[in-house]
């Protein structure tokens, strides 16, 4: 009987095979997740994208506004740069035409809330990923 393998770690990975750094922030940003299941953690992968994704959804069927950028008002531009942490979803969002913003529903706030914070957190889930990425996080099993 062969005796069980033992996983590869990160650490004695050859260089050429781990995933870059660059890669994995890229691929969080575009995609909630993307950089932990590069980096194969599935199960982080798999909650970080069910739980942005639809959070980003339920902003935009709450009738939340997509904002653009603009200079002249501060706090846009800073709800703008929020949003567009979701990366892909953003992009999709604002060509299929969502995203207007209904100022007279009683969800129009937390519709926005919904679409910045979503964009937040994926801004600390690329952090994560790019941790990871480092070696500074060790995975526990």
């Amino acid at each position: 009987m062969a005796a069980p393998r033992k996983p590869i770690s990160k650490a004695s990975m050859p260089a050429v095979a781990r995933p870059g750094l660059a890669l994995t922030c890229l691929l969080a940003w575009v995609f909630p997740g993307a950089g932990h299941m590069l980096q194969g953690q599935a199960g982080k992968a798999l909650m970080f994208g069910t739980m942005l994704l639809p959070m980003y959804v339920l902003g935009l069927a709450f009738g939340g506004r997509l904002f653009p950028f603009q200079s002249v008002e501060p706090l846009m531009l800073l709800a703008a740069a929020a949003q567009w942490m979701i990366g892909a979803t953003r992009l999709v969002a604002g060509w299929a035409g969502y995203g207007l913003g209904d100022v007279v529903a009683a969800s129009y706030e937390y519709g926005n809330t919904f679409l910045i914070v979503a964009g937040l957190m994926n801004v600390l889930v690329i952090f994560d990923a790019a941790d990871v990425a480092r070696g500074g996080k060790v995975d526990r099993k």
